[in-house]
């Protein structure tokens, strides 16, 4: 049988990692500015996080959400403090896609609405909802295009307000950050709107955090930046370090009823030790506050290089808008000098690194790109 091929694959087999390293089989080692798409939150392989996953797999690994499992209560204990949110409830799944189709469901079952509105160049995922409301038509087929959704300009709150005053509107959902779009932030006066024309018309704010939340952007979620609440708030990708689970953080206006949501996997046992880890490194080593500060470094290093048309995002979630002779800049960064970045639309270069970057790495970052746009 052979795989599926639907990914464009680098040469590279990272078989080893630590830290913000990691180690192909042929023993090359290479620094790691993306985290496999801003997944690797607290460091490859961190200490606390492996012992915690080695102990629970020697108790238990996997039992259905038919039983008790506390550990996903100390979950959302842990969860609801960090993140601001502690009269919120979480429902535990397994990623970014499946916590926003959980998230538009309850948001229908709430007003009786099905219409979303969502914004131009969006990401949220790539099941049959998520998708949906995804602004990208060559990943959508047809079965996935029934659904009802309007996309408007970001930032366009008379776009906004045209659709919600149509009365059908279930949700608008918005991302903290674009990421997939090339790092675009909402304005803050946006979010302030957007808030009160949900209040007013009673359609529930989803914020899909899945890539920005998590302390990436040196608060625990990108909107916080705005001082609003949102009614639903989607997690995954540095809530397991690489663990698959995601969460679905829900107004204590939404309640709940047995069978309304459900899952086979969300919140098994190996997912919430990994959860719990992450949570207990991202307090006791202080990582929200470095990934502003590494951040800002980063960012104010990046604007004494060459090559760069426009530099976006907050704290280690960086778009660099590259000039159009930078092209293959991502590729010597990692053939030549053994780095890895990320990409997006329109010659964008992704910066998600762990958010336990140190600034001598960032220094080596800078050197090598430095190297390349200078020759």
């Amino acid at each position: 049988m052979n795989l599926f091929d639907v990914y464009t694959l680098w040469n590279i087999e990272p078989v080893r990692a630590k830290g913000c390293r990691l180690w192909d089989k042929n023993g090359t080692e290479y620094l790691d500015f993306y985290g496999g798409h801003a997944v690797i939150s607290i460091g490859h392989t961190h200490p606390e996080y492996t012992r915690m996953l080695k102990e629970q797999i020697d108790k238990i690994g996997f039992y259905s959400n038919s039983v008790i499992n506390s550990l996903q209560q100390e979950v959302a204990d842990k969860l609801g403090k960090l993140c601001g949110y502690p009269d919120y409830a979480l429902f535990l799944c397994n990623s970014g896609a499946e916590a926003n189709e959980n998230a538009l469901k309850l948001a229908s079952f709430h007003t009786g609405k099905k219409r979303i509105v969502a914004f131009k160049e969006a990401f949220h995922g790539r099941t049959s909802g998520a998708v949906a409301i995804t602004d990208n038509p060559t990943i959508q087929s047809p079965f996935n295009t029934g659904h009802e959704v309007a996309f408007v300009p970001l930032n366009d709150i008379d776009a906004v307000v045209k659709e919600v005053d149509k009365g059908d509107v279930a949700a608008i959902v918005i991302e903290g950050i674009q990421g997939v779009a090339g790092i675009f932030a909402p304005d803050t006066d946006f979010l302030q709107q957007l808030e009160l024309v949900c209040q007013k018309h009673d359609v529930v704010l989803i914020l899909d955090e899945v890539q920005s939340g998590y302390g990436r952007t040196g608060k625990f979620f990108a909107h916080q930046f705005a001082d609003i609440k949102a009614d639903i708030i989607t997690t995954a990708k540095g809530m397991g370090n690489g663990f698959p689970i995601g969460g679905v953080i829900i107004s204590p206006k939404f309640k709940p009823r047995k069978g309304m949501l459900g899952t086979t996997f969300g919140g098994n046992h190996l997912a919430c030790a990994a959860a719990i880890a992450v949570l207990n490194v991202i307090k006791t080593e202080s990582l929200i506050n470095n990934a502003e500060e590494m951040g800002n470094y980063l960012q104010k290093e990046l604007s004494t290089c060459r090559g760069i048309e426009e530099i976006r995002g907050r704290g280690l979630m960086i778009g660099v808008q590259l000039s159009p002779d930078q092209s293959e800049l991502r590729n010597k960064l990692l053939f030549e000098s053994h780095i890895f970045t990320g990409g997006a639309k329109n010659n964008v270069m992704r910066l998600l690194p762990p958010l336990s970057i140190s600034k001598d790495e960032i220094d080596i970052f800078i050197r090598e790109f430095k190297k390349h746009t200078e020759q």
